[in-house]
């Protein structure tokens, strides 16, 4: 699911529910040659198309999820839920072509910013959690940054691995997009009464 920039190295992160192993080879090594940007969105098609096994031009959580098992990324399927509600432009609960387009974008950038950051180690530090928030645009102050962290840092030993990041990130990009949704003069506070924040809770879930 989380697709790499050409001539970088990400095909344990392929996902194909039913692909034999020679295929994710041959889809692997187109990848890692690179190659122009309509390249990239053929191979970005086909991974599409293996998921949507009923041809329906949509996935949903549950093929998602197992797709991204395929990849080594063990996501619960509620994360999974929010990756596609962040991007159910038509609001219809599944992921469109289009739409995973997207996601994959927000993805590839997440996985790049992690990439940059765990040097080697797969985890990373709260520190370098935070830094890798900042690099991606995300400013959050100590009480609001340590609960996330405690959130979804599963072993609670400080070290946060590719998956619990992107989990991380997925929740903080959805809760972005509903404060900026309220905040419609940018001045960055909002009004909310109980309703509105059962509303943005809800949407958040993770």
């Amino acid at each position: 699911m989380v697709l790499p920039a050409p001539n970088i190295r990400r095909e344990k992160l392929v996902f194909d529910t039913h692909a034999t192993p020679e295929s994710l080879g041959e889809i692997s090594q187109s990848l890692e040659a690179g190659g122009s940007k309509m390249e990239n969105a053929v191979v970005l098609r086909e991974w599409f198309d293996r998921v949507d096994a009923g041809r329906t031009g949509n996935i949903t959580a549950p093929q998602l999820q197992s797709a991204l098992a395929v990849g080594n990324l063990d996501f619960p399927l509620s994360v999974v839920q929010q990756m596609i509600r962040m991007y159910d432009f038509d609001r219809n609960g599944t992921m469109s072509f289009e739409e995973f387009l997207a996601l994959n974008k927000f993805l590839q950038k997440v996985q790049g910013v992690f990439s940059t950051l765990e040097r080697g180690r797969g985890f990373l530090s709260l520190e370098e959690v935070y830094e890798g928030l900042i690099k991606l645009g995300f400013s959050l102050d100590s009480p609001a940054f340590y609960t996330v962290c405690e959130s979804f840092d599963k072993s609670k030993k400080g070290m946060v691995h590719l998956d619990e990041f992107i989990s991380l990130c997925i929740f903080v990009q959805s809760a972005r997009n509903l404060f900026n949704s309220f905040d419609t003069s940018k001045q960055g506070r909002v009004s909310l009464d109980f309703n509105q924040f059962v509303y943005c809770t809800a949407n958040c879930r993770i």
